[in-house]
């Protein structure tokens, strides 16, 4: 067990994303219309083109992350600026700072959406960029990441769990009451979090060295230039497109799960609070397994050994229910045998997510070999656009779905039909998976193992040492 007290700052960082990720993804569709007013497609419309903002935005920031000196190190400048925008607008989204009617949601959801993920951005990508400065070894950065994957699993799923149990659970997904207080206590964690990681990691941070360039907003055509000859790695290329395809499946499996779970399986919010209570054992698994997989099979194969279980698990509560073979629908039995395939799929989802970040660590010292500039906010800012601006496509396609199989409006379960959960399925489960199988074809075609790392190493430690006896 890792003794440095960085760690622990380190990975704990998680929380503030689990809880707005989770909100977001499982959360905010489901608000929008249900309690807004919205319809599907339009609210999935606001929380797309509020994804496609962040996803730029992300790029531009994680590029300036690399290049920023500062006495408080590269990062620290943006963690401690997003204290002053993402909790009070967390706050603001589930209790509007005015009063909403038909002319005006659909613009506050957009603005408030586009302000959080802003946010977001401003801690989360400097923050996950700390890695290949604090940590270097091959495997042991497998276990920062497992580490960070819980507390985010944590963070989100817990205050998940007693979302459902005491708030939204209690008063009903279409109802403001439940929403209000999540929102107040979102926004007190995530300033609580912002704080507590930031000043843990800031004394490591101002330590490394500072960059020999520096970000110049007048020169942003050679910064663009630095940007694209960055991404042009190969093993970065091809996590950047796994990126791509499984931000749609992503988008559309999180934004319909409330839809699924409430309207599909029939279960009430204090049984979704059970699944979320069962589901506290999956990052204690990954926390274990992600490294231990890692190690013996290395992270490629690790990795994609995890999602195909996933993916091969994931359709089979819904075709068992369809085909007559599943127990009454909202009965605890049915609940118990749901969680247990959730639980088996949300620990290889983290065993896969761990592996795949930790590949893309590596991925820095392999660009560093033939650019000479460390660029772990851009490659981890960039892998986050590609699922961030293509899952927009997924919110979209999950709004649709609702609106096409007639869920619009539809409170209650006595309302839905055999039909209709027939063309949810229909529409919802091939492309799911389809694209995570396309994902996995694409990210087969990574290369860094852990001989090609430490080759990568050794090159850039006889540069550094050339350079120092240069200098002197």
């Amino acid at each position: 067990m890792e003794k440095r007290p960085i760690f622990w700052f380190y990975g704990s960082a998680a929380i503030a994303y689990g809880i707005k990720n989770n909100a977001f993804s499982y959360l905010l569709l489901i608000y929008s219309n249900q309690v807004l007013g919205l319809p599907g497609y339009l609210a999935s419309l606001a929380l797309a083109l509020a994804m496609v903002w962040d996803a730029v935005s992300d790029l531009l920031l994680g590029h300036w992350s690399d290049k920023t000196s500062s006495r408080l190190g590269r990062r620290h400048p943006f963690m401690y600026a997003a204290l002053f925008l993402l909790p009070i607008t967390f706050y603001g989204l589930f209790n509007p700072f005015i009063e909403l009617n038909e002319d005006n949601t659909f613009i506050y959801i957009l603005v408030l959406a586009i302000l959080i993920r802003t946010g977001t951005t401003l801690f989360e990508v400097p923050s996950t960029a700390l890695l290949p400065d604090l940590e270097s070894d091959y495997d042991r950065r497998n276990k920062w990441l497992a580490l960070r994957y819980a507390f985010g699993w944590y963070g989100g799923n817990g205050l998940h769990t007693i979302n459902f149990a005491f708030w939204v659970g209690a008063y009903g997904v279409a109802v403001q009451t439940g929403y209000s207080i999540y929102g107040v206590a979102g926004a007190l964690i995530i300033a609580f979090v912002i704080v507590i990681s930031a000043l843990g990691t800031q004394k490591a941070a101002a330590a490394i060295p500072r960059p020999k360039e520096t970000f110049k907003v007048r020169e942003i055509t050679r910064e663009i230039a630095q940007i694209l000859q960055s991404i042009k790695n190969r093993n970065f290329a091809a996590l950047f497109f796994y990126g791509l395809t499984i931000g749609i499946a992503s988008g559309l499996g999180m934004a319909l799960y409330l839809y699924n779970t409430t309207y599909f399986f029939g279960f009430s919010g204090s049984q979704i609070a059970v699944t979320g209570l069962a589901v506290f054992i999956a990052p204690a698994i990954a926390y274990w397994a992600a490294p231990y997989f890692g190690r013996t099979f290395g992270k490629k194969q690790a990795a994609i050994g995890a999602i195909l279980v996933n993916i091969s698990l994931y359709p089979m509560p819904y075709i068992f229910l369809l085909l007559g073979y599943w127990p009454e629908l909202g009965s605890w039995l049915g609940l118990y045998i749901y969680t247990s395939f959730i639980v088996v799929e949300v620990v290889c989802s983290i065993i896969g997510g761990v592996l795949m970040d930790s590949m893309m660590a590596d991925v820095v010292e392999d660009s560093e070999v033939s650019t000479t500039r460390r660029s772990e906010g851009l490659f981890y800012a960039a892998r986050g656009f590609a699922g961030k601006a293509i899952s927009a496509g997924g919110i979209i396609g999950a709004g649709t779905i609702v609106s096409l199989v007639g869920l619009d409006g539809v409170t209650s379960i006595v309302e839905v039909t055999y039909e209709i959960r027939f063309d949810l399925a229909t529409f919802f489960l091939p492309l799911y998976c389809g694209l995570y199988l396309m994902g996995l074809i694409i990210v087969s075609t990574y290369r860094i193992d852990r001989e090609g790392h430490s080759f990568n190493l050794q090159k850039l430690s006889e540069r550094h040492e050339a350079e120092a006896g240069t200098a002197s």
